[in-house]
């Protein structure tokens, strides 16, 4: 018998390959195309799941998507009880974001702050034609009237379950786990 508070993997390497696969599929689909699309990536996680994202709509399309990276450090509304928070860089790619489609993407979504703070940050960016949102998991729990566009895996849990993605470029390996 495993103990409460050991992980339990709920998704593995093959189950995330597959999942950002729909979700490119998906992109496409209601996009019609590539065409005016920009991913956008939220730290730490989000950027490299954003650019395994773009890879497959490059293998489908035949041509690549503009991929950036955001970093929502500085507009949070936690910051004062997590002052410590290390800032990343923000990357928009060469064309810009006005007047395209932005996709944020995140690992887990949650109560739905990190996105908020997400729209906020793109705000002061640009004024993009469209913005959505994929994410790996959506365990739920939403604070905030929220919702992703592209889901890889809903995952009901209790609030006080802690699901951690963990990502090759990000921690050697990949894995999705709730404990």
């Amino acid at each position: 018998m495993t103990d409460a508070a050991d992980p339990r993997i709920v998704l593995d390497p093959g189950d995330i390959a597959r999942a950002l696969t729909r979700i490119a599929h998906e992109i496409l689909e209601r996009n019609k195309g590539a065409d005016d699309l920009v991913l956008l990536g939220l730290h730490t996680r989000g950027v490299p799941l954003a650019h395994r994202i773009a890879e497959r709509i490059r293998a489908v399309e035949g041509s690549g998507v503009d991929v950036g990276e955001l970093d929502v450090t500085m507009y949070r509304d936690d910051l004062r009880k997590q002052p410590t928070r290390r800032a990343h860089k923000t990357v928009i790619p060469p064309g810009g974001i006005d007047d395209k489609i932005v996709v944020l993407v995140d690992d887990v979504l949650f109560s739905g702050r990190t996105i908020r703070a997400a729209l906020d940050a793109l705000a002061d960016l640009g004024r993009p034609s469209a913005v959505r949102l994929a994410v790996l998991v959506d365990r739920g729990h939403r604070e905030l009237p929220i919702r992703a566009d592209h889901v890889g895996k809903n995952l009901p849990s209790a609030r006080a379950e802690r699901v951690s993605v963990r990502l090759a470029e990000c921690d050697d390996l990949d894995e999705v786990t709730i404990s």
